[in-house]
């Protein structure tokens, strides 16, 4: 959730005890994207920002008063503090690119009457999330962490200490669930091709990945089988105009 570096980005928003909030600083997006990366003390917050120390101070403590931060003693030096992110990231709002004329024409294509319910719910599916990316929402990282929920609990019927069979049954359950077709380019490292996928196979070309979701699933159930925290970083997509989807599994940095 590299945050600041999506430049089209304006606004980033974070659900709080107190509600959602926006910010729409430079400063405090830049300073929120490296906490989402990790912990950091104030000092390394300086550093990495390029601020001086008075402006960085300003803005931490504004971040921490609308509930989006909070902060404990450095256990290194108790005069000091270490920061964290203590809301949930919901997203941002950018630019508007208008994808109506490709959502239009995916819906005219729809075979209504099907009586297939699953492609009817995945008409739906592309017709909200298009909806949302028409008026600039970008909910990756909600669709992340539900994910991740899901891959939790896919674990427990997947799960195998032998990696191929673990492999192996993450390509049956793709497949029994009209996922994709799920293929192990390789092992070592791990990469892993997902084609006719149902999460971005028929979103309009948006020039980045979109598979969210199944990143955050395949994210989890390969950290509960490592025993460490991994990712899942999706390198082709059917939205950035490639014929799949592919994801290459790392230790999270």
């Amino acid at each position: 959730m590299k945050t600041a570096k999506k430049g089209k980005r304006t606004v980033e928003m974070f659900a709080t005890p107190g509600g959602i909030k926006t910010v729409d600083s430079q400063v405090r997006m830049g300073i929120l994207s490296m906490l989402l990366e990790k912990e950091m003390s104030f000092d390394e917050i300086v550093a990495s920002s390029g601020k001086v120390k008075s402006t960085v101070s300003v803005h931490l403590k504004g971040l921490t008063d609308e509930g989006i931060i909070g902060s404990r003693p450095d256990p290194r030096d108790a005069r000091k503090k270490i920061f964290y992110i203590k809301s949930s990231y919901l997203g941002g709002l950018s630019q508007r690119r208008k994808v109506d004329k490709d959502m239009e024409e995916y819906i005219s294509n729809f075979t209504w009457g099907s009586g297939d319910p699953f492609k009817f719910f995945r008409l739906v599916f592309r017709t909200f999330r298009v909806s949302l990316l028409n008026e600039g929402i970008d909910i990756d990282p909600v669709l992340h962490d539900a994910g991740m929920r899901v891959g939790e609990a896919l674990y427990q019927k997947v799960g195998d200490q032998d990696i191929d069979v673990l492999l192996s049954n993450l390509a049956a359950f793709w497949g029994e669930q009209k996922l994709g077709r799920l293929e192990v380019e390789s092992v070592e490292p791990l990469a892993i091709r997902i084609y006719d996928c149902y999460e971005c196979q028929d979103l309009p070309q948006l020039g980045r990945p979109a598979c969210a979701f199944d990143s955050g699933i395949l994210g989890k159930v390969f950290s509960m089988h490592f025993g460490a925290e991994m990712k899942a970083i999706e390198t082709h997509c059917y939205a950035m105009g490639d014929d799949h989807c592919r994801f290459e599994v790392k230790l999270q940095d």
